[in-house]
């Protein structure tokens, strides 16, 4: 779901930015930044929380969105609070927002994941199922897709107010601009609301 509606934010800004043509390219988590920066791809959409660390390797368009942060834990188990997660082994992608916030989480043991496989959002999921870690910590718009998922409660939800933007080399301006004006029309014309109302 989060997947099929940050594509459709991409090709409605493709279609807007001067017909800016797009060729969708799949990465492991770990590669979207360096491709990026080393100029093999020239943006990146997907989960890019405008942080202070992304803002050292690249640039940012203007945010498209912003989404908070949740912790989810196995049925049974959930905490209501960050507090309750002292001596627990607490799962984020290594680098990531999630870990940042999980770094203020008094006591929690941290667990990294590394993204350098294809799918580390299901390496967390299974590193919890297996009791590997205690909790996981993610976008809350990413754990849509395991709401009901009887084994899997949340914990709780931090706001965060993330926003999230598309990752652009540093120095790129003229991609930046041609994406922040697609951005612009579609926000005042609402087709990017559309689609957040639809698929997420």
């Amino acid at each position: 779901m989060l997947f099929r509606s940050l594509d459709r934010v991409l090709g409605q800004v493709g279609v807007v930015a001067q017909q800016l043509p797009l060729v969708r390219v799949f990465l492991q988590w770990s590669d979207f930044l360096p491709s990026v920066a080393e100029g093999r791809m020239d943006a990146v959409l997907c989960g890019q929380g405008i942080i202070p660390e992304r803002l050292e390797i690249v640039d940012f368009t203007d945010p498209y969105t912003v989404f908070n942060e949740s912790v989810i834990m196995r049925a049974g188990e959930a905490v209501p609070a960050p507090e309750g997660l002292a001596g627990k082994r607490v799962g984020a992608i290594a680098n990531s927002a999630n870990m940042r916030l999980a770094k203020t989480f008094e006591g929690a043991i941290l667990v990294p994941f590394d993204g350098a496989s294809d799918d580390v959002f299901g390496d967390m999921i299974g590193a919890l199922r297996a009791g590997e870690v205690d909790a996981v910590v993610d976008d809350d718009v990413a754990l849509i897709p395991i709401a009901d998922a009887a084994d899997i409660d949340m914990a709780f939800t931090v706001q965060t107010r993330n926003p999230w933007g598309i990752g652009i080399r540093k120095g790129n301006d003229e991609l930046r601009e041609r994406l922040n004006a697609a951005l612009a029309t579609v926000k005042a014309d609402g087709r990017l609301r559309e689609v957040w109302q639809r698929w997420v």
